[in-house]
């Protein structure tokens, strides 16, 4: 039985290639504001209702909050790259950022000025401890932002708890999600002229609390390939999941008489996307 190590530098670099293929998840269309009637709607006491969906234009991303919502007093601005004149950012430099589902920054309305989503934007908190969110697993808004003129607005009737006599709320089809990424490997040889089995293998390093390493692996009796990188089912549909240290039963039938291998890493955040793997080594065990 036989079996490959690829190094810890080998490792380190392909996993920084890795990290470079992750993709932040972010809607594409004029806004993921919910249509439906009582799902985008804020409250004020002083100027009433606040409409995130009719301008078409609010849009919750990993980053930030585009676009602006309208109101009785004019729009109200959450960045200034994507107002309702264009980008204006070369005069007021302003925005809602949007981190992991808590919202910080500020917005901007012609007639009363800025709107705090965060206490932090007046040098703490001791006096009012508010923060704008939005519930990455469902996307709710929740809790308050701040205009020195008007006072709070709300986005949800269970911050006030007046949901039994005005059920309004905003909602977002934006979740917090984990990035992902992969990193395929060089070709490796066998040296078995008739073909080697594939039995097993195993990776070294740290998998944090709700991230992920799995595996695919492709055969070939050629070193161009073709490389159709599967999992146990014999499919790209699937793939091993693996922890570190553990090894993993490969599917013998789909991967017996091949010289050449080659495997794939799918490596995934947690989806706070606070923590991710790191992979240090991997072994792959055959036999001739």
């Amino acid at each position: 039985m036989r079996r490959v190590l690829l190094t810890k530098r080998g490792l380190l670099l392909g996993f920084l290639a890795a990290t470079a293929l992750f993709v932040p998840a972010r809607t594409e269309a004029a806004t993921n504001i919910s249509p439906n009637t009582s799902e985008h709607w804020a409250w004020n006491d002083v100027i009433g209702w606040i409409d995130f969906y009719n301008t078409n234009t609010v849009t919750v991303t990993s980053q930030k909050l585009e676009g602006y919502a309208s109101s009785s007093i004019g729009d109200i601005s959450f960045d200034c790259a994507t107002t309702r004149n264009g980008n204006i950012c070369g005069q007021s430099n302003y925005g809602v950022m949007n981190t992991n589902g808590n919202l910080s920054g500020w917005g901007w309305n012609d007639a009363y000025g800025w709107i705090s989503f965060d206490c932090n934007n007046h040098g703490g908190c001791g006096t009012s401890n508010y923060r704008a969110y939005v519930d990455g697993n469902n996307g709710n808004f929740f809790n308050y932002a701040w205009n020195d003129i008007v006072g709070w607005v709300s986005f949800n009737c269970a911050d006030p708890g007046l949901c039994a006599t005005s059920n309004y709320k905003v909602i977002t089809s934006w979740r917090l999600s984990a990035k992902t990424g992969y990193l395929d490997s060089t070709t490796f040889d066998t040296g078995s002229p008739n073909g080697a089995q594939l039995n097993s293998f195993f990776w070294l390093g740290s998998k944090p609390a709700g991230t992920s390493v799995r595996f695919q692996f492709a055969t070939s009796n050629t070193t161009s390939g073709p490389w159709n990188f599967i999992g146990p089912d014999g499919t790209g549909n699937t793939d091993y999941n693996a922890d570190p240290g553990v090894p993993v039963r490969l599917n013998y039938v789909l991967h017996v008489g091949y010289r050449y291998f080659r495997y794939r890493i799918l490596i995934a955040s947690n989806a706070a996307q606070t923590a991710s793997p790191r992979v240090d080594d991997i072994v792959v065990n055959w036999s001739p």
